[in-house]
């Protein structure tokens, strides 16, 4: 949804407002006003700034222009509300929002406030100069003494010093639900409110010592029918023509509708509409108050908790379901972990956070963090479906004197994400080598495409030896990383992160490329040899049908005949080949290149499956060779399954090559059992490309 431009909202706003209070202005000039003060909050609401009194001073504007009524400020926060919101949920300001009209509010009622203090303390000097007028005007000056304190719309008490109330007006008595006989038989202290700040009657005992002149406080008042009001209470101390303290007058104005809406802006600023959990903003207040206010040494901890599996819920019964879901685990979270020592707080989406009073140890966020878990299995009946989700939760102890807020929480970002990967429905605890590892990591994958840029890779070649004569018919091509810093670096370092950055796809074509091109520099100094040359490919490259092109175009450029290529990848890359890649997998077959299949037995091992992939050979994993290098000697189990592998593959004609021979009698027992070739210590360890030769004429 389009959000509406500051000229619509502002004529919104005009038609919200106008009605309730009188203005000397035309509505167009007030239209073009307002739209002024739109622009102002759009750039407030899309800032990322604290300082919100450019809100304020638009409450406080409102009441300049005389809309006072209760009925222009609920106009204006419905549409700035309404018409505000689609920017702010779709640029994730609904906090910001609901704190910026907050503050409009709170600088509405401030203005507000002053405004009627203003006229109590004319209503106040009216009083101080109908009671001091001289004897010659008596009787004219208790007649407006009385239209004054009678007729006034606000409640006026007059007491002595002692508290006792002498006088009071109607409104006085219709604001507290009492006569006018039934006030005068009261103290000020029978009016005590439980949410009293004790600083009230402080003040009080000041004022009537004559200390002070006058004072005022907002303060909460019960009903005679029990019902609670706020309001606006000024006391003024009334002096006799000597200065000694004679009487004290109370002016009450009733602001209860103005209480209920500013505490109810303010919860919804500091609380999540979803779930009724105090929400991120208060969070990061409470824990920078934790994280300012601590003595050294003093440790702070928080769990960082994500629902496993809430998307599904989501995507499959709706995003009502989902919304209830959240509900009911927000409500078992609080019920069972909050405490005053602890704050459990909803981040957004399905994350929820604990945060721990310093003082507890790792020991005691273990135990939370299982407690959550345990409250998170539990299934949630909604709509009659049993919903039944887990967790996972990153778990951090800092030093709160040491840290900050930022730090933590990355820390624990962090934690929940090795929880996820670790498998879910668990908490893991923040591990500063772990962590290392895993920066480490980071930094590797950032620098890659510029290690690919500056050919900081270099190839090496394992030798592919004919077990049944011993003769080198090929190599496999294994890259390193020649690091500027970490010096060379296997690839088991730096494949993974390039297949998840993804940049496998550039890395995967250099290693074909230069991998082809070293066999033509082979077959031009020895051209009666016919190298096999075996490159892995990673799942994501198959995934791509453009590999076909690059191989068509790199066996063009080098010349090389498609059955000397062999392409390799793992067990569980080509069982997981359906769809598009199995179809790429068929047309590089077509090509005439060869497909093998790496690590083979370490996976699921189809066998019904692998009858129906273009492959042409088995690389057995180098387990089952292993297997036959054992102290005491190969055990005969050992033997039937590696004999039973060979001539499966045969009878599949595929050719089979054992990995990891490291021994002569490996050599010969895999020979006896028909496996066509073996790789490994044996036979030579990964070389340069201009050692091959030398290996396939040793004598030269």
């Amino acid at each position: 949804m389009t959000a509406p431009s500051a000229q619509e909202i502002a004529r919104r706003w005009v038609r919200a407002v106008a009605e309730t209070s009188y203005i000397a202005i035309d509505r167009p000039s007030l239209t073009e006003r307002l739209a002024v003060r739109v622009t102002t909050l759009l750039g407030l609401l899309a800032g990322d700034g604290t300082d919100w009194s450019p809100a304020r001073e638009i409450g406080t504007a409102l009441v300049a222009s005389h809309f006072t009524s209760t009925d222009a400020l609920t106009g204006t926060l419905d549409v700035l509300g309404t018409d505000l919101s689609a920017y702010a949920d779709a640029t994730g300001r609904a906090d910001r929002l609901r704190r910026m009209l907050h503050e409009l509010a709170a600088g509405y009622a401030d203005a507000l406030r002053e405004r009627t203090l203003s006229e109590q303390e004319r209503i106040h000097t009216a009083v101080i100069r109908a009671r001091a007028e001289a004897e010659q005007a008596r009787w004219d000056s208790e007649a407006r003494f009385k239209a004054v304190f009678a007729d006034a719309a606000i409640g006026i008490g007059i007491g002595d010093l002692s508290g006792r109330i002498l006088e009071v007006n109607q409104a006085l008595c219709e604001m507290l639900g009492y006569s006018v006989e039934e006030l005068r038989g009261l103290k000020a202290a029978d009016f005590t409110h439980p949410a009293d700040d004790p600083e009230v009657w402080a003040q009080l005992g000041e004022l009537f010592a004559g200390r002070t002149d006058h004072f005022r406080v907002q303060k909460a008042y019960y009903r005679r029918d029990g019902e609670e009001i706020w309001t606006d209470l000024v006391v003024s101390l009334i002096r006799a023509q000597d200065g000694t303290p004679r009487f004290a007058v109370g002016m009450v104005e009733d602001v209860t509708d103005r209480h209920r809406l500013l505490t109810q802006l303010e919860y919804q600023a500091t609380h999540d509409p979803l779930t009724g959990l105090p929400n991120r903003t208060v969070f990061y207040d409470r824990l920078a108050e934790v994280l300012g206010d601590q003595e050294p040494g003093a440790a702070v901890g928080v769990c960082f908790l994500d629902l496993d599996g809430f998307k599904m819920i989501n995507d499959t019964l709706g995003h009502d379901a989902g919304d209830a879901l959240l509900r009911t685990v927000a409500q078992r979270l609080h019920d069972g972990l909050a405490a005053p020592d602890r704050l459990v707080a909803r981040m957004g989406g399905d994350e929820f956070v604990v945060l721990i009073a310093p003082g507890a140890g790792a020991d005691v966020l273990a135990a939370i963090a299982e407690a959550a878990l345990a409250i998170v299995r539990r299934p949630v009946q909604v709509d009659g479906h049993s919903l039944a989700v887990s967790a996972s939760i990153g778990v951090v102890v800092r030093n709160a004197v040491t840290t900050t807020a930022a730090e933590l929480m990355k820390a624990a970002d962090t934690t929940l994400y090795w929880a996820k990967s670790d498998g879910r429905d668990r908490w893991a605890m923040f591990d500063p080598h772990r962590h290392a590892q895993a920066v480490g990591r980071y930094r590797l994958s950032a620098q890659l495409p510029r290690a690919i840029e500056e050919d900081q890779f270099l190839l090496d070649y394992q030798p592919l030896v004919r077990l049944e004569d011993g003769a080198l018919v090929g190599v496999e091509a294994l890259v390193r990383w020649r690091h500027p810093e970490h010096g060379l670096l296997r690839p088991d370092r730096f494949i993974e992160m390039a297949e998840l950055s993804g940049h496998i796809g550039r890395l995967g074509r250099w290693v074909l490329r230069e991998a082809c091109r070293q066999a033509a520099r082979w077959r031009a100094a020895d051209p009666d040899w016919q190298p096999l040359v075996s490159v892995n490919l990673s799942v994501r490259q198959v995934a791509h049908a453009s590999i076909v092109d690059e191989v068509r175009d790199v066996l063009a450029e080098t010349g090389m005949e498609p059955g000397s290529l062999q392409l390799e990848l793992t067990e569980s890359a080509l069982m997981a080949t359906k769809g598009e890649p199995l179809s790429t997998l068929h047309r590089l077959a077509d090509l005439g290149v060869r497909i093998a299949i790496d690590d083979f037995g370490t996976g699921y091992s189809n066998l019904a499956y692998l009858s129906r992939l273009p492959i042409h050979a088995l690389k057995l994993a180098g387990p089952f060779v292993a297997a036959l290098r054992r102290p005491t000697g190969p055990d005969e189990s050992d033997v039937e399954i590696l004999s039973t592998l060979v001539h499966l593959a045969h009878t599949l004609k595929l050719t089979v090559t054992a990995e990891e021979v490291e021994t002569a009698a490996q050599a010969e027992l895999l020979a006896g059992l028909g496996c066509d070739l073996g790789q490994g210590w044996h036979f030579g360890m990964p070389v340069a490309g201009g050692e091959i030769l030398r290996l396939r004429h040793p004598a030269n």
